[in-house]
Formats: structure tokens, sequence, C-alpha cells
């Protein structure tokens, strides 16, 4: 299975396809869909639409998985933040793909076992639990990969439950 975790942003869109392998996770591809901070907020979210297109387009995911907004206590940045993702559940559902979405500490318990855990931790533990050399770069990359293995994870407790 190929799972594409997103964590939007208006600036920065970071996105990972992570694929099961048996019992292990391998990382297809990580990237950013960036939008320049001059060009207005529609092009900015066309833009955004379009990146998330070329990336299912090539790379076939078979389900995605979303970041939530958790909280912020700047309601510029919240609004900007929820225009994004509204628009890559759009790229989503146009692609016909399954979404599941997930809270910040939804996806730190899932990724490192601890709900409160910091923005390094969970980048290490994407590394490991990826096999990977690095942490992936740039850190939207890296927690785009983490919500993808949130994804991976609870799939895995859900079959495991369900018999």
């Amino acid at each position: 299975m190929r799972v594409l975790g997103i964590d939007p942003g208006l600036a920065i869109t970071g996105y990972a396809v992570v694929r099961e392998e048996g019992a292990s996770l391998r990382l297809i591809t990580a990237g950013v869909v960036r939008t320049p901070a001059e060009t207005p907020a529609p092009q900015r979210l066309r833009a955004i639409y379009a990146g998330l297109q070329e990336v299912i387009q090539e790379f076939h995911p078979d389900v995605a998985a979303v970041e939530e907004l958790f909280f912020s206590r700047n309601v510029r940045t919240a609004m900007s933040v929820s225009q994004a993702r509204g628009v890559a559940l759009l790229a989503l559902v146009d692609a016909g793909l399954p979404i599941a979405e997930y809270t910040p500490p939804q996806v730190k318990q899932a990724v490192t076992g601890y709900g409160n855990a910091d923005k390094r931790q969970v980048q290490k533990m994407v590394q490991l639990l990826l096999h990977l050399s690095e942490i992936p770069r740039p850190d939207d990359a890296a927690d785009a990969a983490a919500v993808a293995i949130c994804y991976t994870h609870r799939a895995r407790l859900d079959n495991l439950l369900d018999g």
C-alpha cells in the first residue's frame, strides 16, 4: 500500500509517499510545494493543488493522510493553513483517494509513542522507521512522512482489532 502524507501550509505544503512492505516502511518520495509570499493567495492555492496533482499522478498512492489544523494563536496563519488544507483535500478527492485526517498529537503518538513529542524526536523517528541515512528535508517533508507513517500504524492497529 502506498500512503500519501500531507502537511498543509500556504507557503510550504509538505508531501511524502510511504510504501508499506510487509512489516517495514519505505520512503518512495518526499518534498514540498512552495508558493512565493508575493503571489496572491488564489494563485498560491492553485499551485498547491497542481503540485499535489502531479505527485498523485506520478506516484499513484492508494490512500492519503492529511494533518489537521490543531491549534493556532495566530488567526491569520490558521486561516491560510485552513485554505491550503482545503485545497489539498480537494486535490485528493478529485483523485478519488480515500482520506484520513490526524491531529498533530495523534501523529506524534503514532510515530514516537508520545503525543507531546518535540519536532526533533518526531523527525528522528521518521528517519529510523523509514531506514533513512538522514532526516528528510525540509522539515515539512519530514512532517508529511510522519503523517503517512501515522496512517500505516493506525491501519495496522485497526486490522488487528478487527480480527
